[in-house]
This record gives structure tokens, C-alpha cells and sequence, in this order.
């Protein structure tokens, strides 16, 4: 397996508020773990939620003796949603802060991911296919059919998202699997990307890199060079290759 992961401020912003996190060594029942997270929030409230709530997972996860994948994912999503609304209300610095979270494992020919807000998982291989669904206000408005999709990506209310770690008391988690294969890349990265950059040129940026490393340091640089309005956070991972690269 190789995995590169990066993350940049952007053009705009003056704080990174997004986090990514990948081992390659066992955590309790799982034996890898990539993340991206979001952050959101006043001052330095969206930078904390973000890397907190990664704390949060590698040590739930970490303590886990549940051996049912979905279970112990879900679990320390839930977990992370309580830690953060608990942060939140015990220092005024950090009230109203919250994450996205995107979340994969790689247990032989499968992958197990979940979900929380806009951060995104692709499959990269022939095409591009998104995984995981947004939860987000535009997001709801397509599958509603109250527009295109090709509508939301310029749409005003593209950043209002649904669901985040630390809104409610309860969070809703969507959970998946899918069968991987050879020459399959995993692309997982926040909104400051995939608003960016289209998914088309997402497939072509990464296609044409001579490796992940390339890739992924070639997407954050077209993000920037689109604008780069939004903090950038990227995981790339070829599950089926002998190499780790980690940075």
C-alpha cells in the first residue's frame, strides 16, 4: 500500500482549519486508518475541532475489542461528535466549532468508509466516481430534483452543509463498503479541492501524475491556482502496492 496525504492554507484563508491523518499500523480491530477533516468555526475553534476530533477516533479506535468494522467506525464517529460538543461547552473560545469528517480502512480486497459532512472519498481507476454522499443543503436540493447537478457546484448555498461532528447532541453517520481492485486509487480530500477543481480534471490530474506523491501535490497547486478560497486537505492511497509513503 502507498499513501500520501498533504494539506495547504489556500490563497485566502490565514488558518488551515483541515486535518488528514494516515498510519498503516493497526488501530484495536482496524489495520490502517485515513482521515480528512474539515474544521469549522471562529478563531482557531475550526482548526481544534478538526484535529481533535482525529484524536478522538485514533484513541476510540485504538481501544476498541469491537471486531465488527461499521460498529467501531461508527462508534468513534459518535464518540468524536460527543467530545467536541463537550470541548465546546466548557470554553467560549471554542463554542459553535465542529468538522467534517471522512473516514476509510482497508481490510484486504475491501474498504470500509464513513462519512459526515461534504469532505468527499473517490474512486479513481478508469473514471472518477464519488463514494460517499454530501451532506449538505444543495446536495438535498439535487436529489430532490430542485436542481441539476451540474447547478450545485456554482450554487450560492454550496457551503451549507446538513451534518457536521459537534452540531447536535446525536449524529447521523453514513457507513459503506466497496470491493476494491487492481490499478484502484483513493482520493479523499475536503471541499476546499473538489469546489476548486472539477472531478473530470481531478481524474486527469491524478492519471497523469508519475505518482501519488505528484498527484497529490499537483491537485493542491490547482486548487490554488483556481482560487484556492478554501484550506485544501488530500489523501491519496494505491491499496495495492508494496511501498508507504507518508508525509
Amino acid at each position: 500500500m502507498r499513501t500520501f496525504s498533504i494539506t495547504d492554507v489556500g490563497m485566502v484563508r490565514q488558518v488551515n482549519q483541515d486535518y488528514v491523518y494516515t498510519t498503516d499500523n493497526p488501530l484495536g480491530p482496524l489495520p490502517n486508518l485515513f482521515v480528512v477533516a474539515d474544521g469549522m468555526g471562529g478563531h482557531q475553534a475550526g482548526d481544534y475541532a478538526s484535529k481533535y476530533t482525529v484524536e478522538v477516533l485514533k484513541r476510540e479506535l485504538g481501544q476498541s475489542r469491537e471486531e465488527d468494522v461499521e460498529k467501531a467506525l461508527v462508534s468513534a464517529i459518535k464518540k468524536a461528535n460527543q467530545e467536541i460538543i463537550k470541548k465546546a461547552s466548557q470554553d467560549p473560545h471554542l463554542k459553535g466549532m465542529g468538522t467534517t469528517v471522512v473516514v476509510a480502512t482497508i481490510v484486504r480486497q475491501m474498504m470500509y468508509f464513513a462519512n459526515v459532512g461534504d469532505s468527499r472519498l473517490y474512486l479513481i481507476n478508469q473514471g472518477i466516481t464519488q463514494l460517499t454522499k454530501d451532506h449538505s443543503l444543495v446536495e438535498e436540493m439535487v436529489r430532490l430534483g430542485g436542481i441539476k447537478p451540474e447547478e450545485a457546484k456554482h450554487h450560492p448555498d454550496k457551503n451549507i452543509i446538513t451534518r457536521a461532528i459537534g452540531a447536535k447532541d446525536t449524529v447521523d453517520v453514513d457507513f459503506y463498503e466497496h470491493r476494491l481492485k487492481k490499478g484502484d486509487i483513493i482520493l479523499m480530500c475536503t471541499d476546499g479541492l473538489s469546489n476548486m477543481v472539477e472531478d473530470e480534471e481531478l481524474f486527469h490530474i491524478v492519471q497523469g501524475g508519475r505518482d501519488i506523491v505528484e498527484a497529490g501535490t499537483s491537485l493542491v497547486a490547482a486548487a490554488k491556482e483556481n482560487g484556492g478560497t478554501d484550506n485544501i486537505g488530500v489523501v491519496l492511497t494505491e491499496p495495492f502496492t508494496d511501498e508507504v509513503t507518508i508525509c
